[in-house]
């Protein structure tokens, strides 16, 4: 096991990395669909507005992708307390958008069929 004070440079090194061309890369996808948006001038813009949303969700998992990268950091240190650390928060992270995205599917099917879910009169004095 190499030296804590020579395996921390590599770690900021990486992330540094990682945060910069993927910050750049987020914001290019976002800059193309936003000029593709101007150039088309329509209010009917789906394909664009897809890629602006694609440059944003880049922006949001860059986050997730530093946690992933320090977990594969920590394991290859063999810092076991880290790599325990690193997996519960990554846990809580994958969680999250798992219970996000039911959430999501459940409200999408409430809107599908509304009359399922509305509550009359006689069911309130039913109940």
């Amino acid at each position: 096991m190499k030296n804590d004070t020579e395996e921390m440079p590599r770690l900021e090194f990486l992330l540094a990395g990682l945060l910069r061309y993927g910050t750049w890369l987020a914001a290019a996808v976002t800059a193309v669909g936003l000029a593709l948006a101007l150039i088309e001038g329509r209010t009917d813009i789906h394909g664009p507005i897809r890629i602006v949303t694609a440059g944003i969700g880049l922006f949001i998992l860059l986050p997730v992708l530093r946690v992933v990268l320090m977990l594969f950091v920590f394991i290859s240190q063999r810092d076991y307390r880290f790599i325990a650390i690193t997996t519960v928060v990554l846990t809580v992270i994958v969680a999250g958008c798992v219970l996000g995205l039911h959430m999501a599917k459940a409200r999408r099917h409430v809107r599908a069929a509304p009359e399922l879910y509305r509550t009359t009169e006689l069911d309130l004095r039913a109940s």
